[in-house]
């Protein structure tokens, strides 16, 4: 039960009765008006822009339609006053059985409230994470994991048709050196001393493993071969090797992808169809190819720029700033053009929607990815990219650097066994995903309010142990969903309690909306507001009885506000479950 469509729609009805009485123009827009939360609750329940938005095409001053709007909405039994506040704008103020109502639908829900309805199309693909396949992950891997995981969550809680994607980027010079890393393992796993790690390879202990297996499955014949026979072998071990053990961090963070798309697989190099060839010819047959030269970079020094005749994609006919090439010197696909492959292929997969998750530092790339997307689906698909600002790792406000397992990063694997899965899943997402995240590992396993994620879970806790309380108190009372559904929930009256209700009433809008915008951040937020003012009012039932959760005196009010209680928890579980944070029934 969705409140605010449930009065978006009876404002369309409104505004529909008003056309057919002539009041206004048959036919407006209506894509523009909103009803949403009041700013100030003493101003009403629920706000609507109708009027300021419809005033223009209605040839109406605003406060003239908000004056036949509020007039309309008057015949609604559910709405005790709609009020026009400054230029015109609406606020409505609802009758308290309309959240008595949703408190007991939230009730009768219990995990699956604010669940949307499945919608099968359009398919919606998060690729996510999609790290280089050289070492480790890092704490800056971790968010977009989080991140990505949290949103595809979302969407599926608000019924979307999600699949979760990696993208394996095994086809570039990277992982080459991985394997001339792995190939100097190996030597050392056979005895011989290899010194210190040259220059410019990979010089973590994480590949020591990678060599020991090379070596056991080998013996000494890699190491006769000449550097052509053995790189493609060593190649696909360290690929193996490496995947295996980000796909255990990734394991050990909750994270579990569908999907892992290699790189390679869109090249001939295997013996595969040539997808990326494929993809530029059909660019080109379209007239989006062209031969051009491209102007030398304004106000930077760019070492990869040729004054020289290239293949170009035309992304400037799609918002691009410039055309952007297809081609190296060389004749090798630029990362470009493999990305415009597998893009293109996610589409041919059914998936129109496509959401990306990208490191901050790739913030310049996304506009011809766009364009690139627009091209290649015939403006079918849309791409939406969400940049992960960086990770600052303090201890005590301090900086942490080193690792002992990388040698110059610490790895996302080392944090989760310092602070724990939860916490780094809850603090990654309580912050805006554009912003730089302070993440202190002493501060995040803290119990206390200061700690966002134990507060949250303490909250949830709280709730488990009402119901602890209250089977003590009356062993004979039938605590299920169906019997507190059925409780007198009119008796909740404090302005405190009804505070919570609206919130639980939100719930299932704020979903939408953080499904909507792609922003899993909302989700962490509303569920510390919920865990707040829940927590404020059980300090208030110390001070008046009246409100505690469980009274041996009355069994009427206890059954009431265990419904509450149960419909709180129930929010606070859902919320948790889409962020990926456990929701405990103790804390100790």
């Amino acid at each position: 039960m969705n409140l605010f469509e449930t009065y978006s729609a009876r404002v369309a009805d409104a505004l529909a009765r008003m056309a057919r009485d002539g009041a206004i123009p048959a036919g407006l827009d209506l894509g523009r008006v909103v009803v949403e939360p009041t700013r100030d609750p003493a101003h009403g329940d629920l706000a609507c822009n109708a009027a300021m938005v419809l005033a223009k095409p209605a040839g109406l001053p605003p406060r003239a339609l908000a004056e036949a709007l509020c007039a309309a909405l008057a015949a609604d039994a559910d709405i005790v006053k709609a009020e026009i506040a400054g230029p015109g704008f609406i606020n409505l103020t609802l009758e308290p059985a309309v959240f008595t109502a949703i408190l007991k639908a939230a009730v009768e829900a219990g995990p699956d409230y604010g669940r949307g309805a499945s919608r099968p199309a359009p398919k919606v693909n998060v690729e996510y994470v999609s790290a280089n396949p050289t070492g480790p992950m890092h704490v800056g891997h971790g968010r977009g994991a989080v991140f990505g995981d949290a949103l595809a969550n979302i969407l599926a809680f608000a019924g979307h048709d999600v699949t979760r994607e990696y993208y394996v980027n095994d086809a570039g010079a990277q992982v080459d050196v991985l394997a001339r890393s792995a190939f100097l393992r190996y030597r050392e796993a056979l005895g011989e001393t290899i010194g210190a790690i040259p220059e410019g390879l990979y010089p973590g202990d994480y590949l020591v493993s990678v060599g020991e297996a090379l070596a056991v499955s080998h013996g000494e014949t890699l190491r006769a071969m000449p550097e052509a026979d053995w790189l493609p072998l060593v190649r696909a071990a360290a690929i193996a090797g490496m995947m295996a053990m980000i796909r255990q961090d990734l394991a050990a963070l909750g994270v579990v992808h569908e999907v892992f798309f290699s790189e390679r697989s869109l090249q001939s190099v295997d013996g595969g169809r040539d997808a990326v060839r494929a993809t530029i010819d059909d660019l080109r047959a379209r007239g989006l190819v062209h031969e051009g030269r491209l102007p030398p970079p304004k106000g930077q020094k760019d070492e990869d720029w040729e004054d020289r005749e290239q293949t170009l994609f035309r992304a400037t006919l799609f918002g691009d700033d410039v055309d952007r090439p297809l081609l190296k010197s060389d004749g090798g696909y630029t990362y470009f053009a493999n990305d415009i492959a597998y893009h293109r292929s996610k589409f041919v997969r059914g998936f129109a929607r496509m959401i990306d998750v990208w490191g901050a530092d790739h913030g310049g790339y996304v506009k011809r990815m766009q364009a690139a997307v627009t091209a290649v689906t015939g403006g079918e698909g849309a791409l939406d990219v969400k940049l992960c600002q960086l990770v600052r790792l303090l201890r005590d406000g301090e900086p942490v650097k080193m690792s002992k397992r990388s040698g110059d990063f610490v790895t996302l694997r080392e944090v989760i066994d310092e602070v724990g899965r939860d916490a780094v899943r809850f603090m990654m997402i309580f912050r805006k995903n554009d912003a730089t995240l302070d993440f202190d590992l002493a501060k995040v396993v803290e119990q206390s309010k200061e700690n966002p994620v134990f507060y949250v879970q303490y909250a949830h806790a709280r709730c488990a142990s009402i119901f602890r309380q209250a089977r003590e108190a009356f062993p004979d009372l039938d605590l299920s969903p169906q019997s507190l559904a059925r409780a007198d929930l009119a008796l909740l009256t404090d302005e405190a309690e009804t505070g919570v209700v609206k919130m639980i009433a939100a719930w299932p809008r704020m979903i939408e909306a953080a499904a909507s915008a792609h922003e899993p951040h909302r989700v962490a937020f509303f569920v510390h507001e919920l865990a707040s003012a829940f927590h404020s009012l059980w300090n208030k039932g110390k001070d008046s009885p009246q409100l505690r959760f469980v009274n041996q005196t009355d069994r009427q009010s206890t059954m009431a506000r265990l419904a509450f209680v149960h419909a709180v928890r129930s929010v606070l579980a859902s919320g948790l479950a889409v962020v990926g944070v456990a929701a405990p029934e103790e804390m100790r």
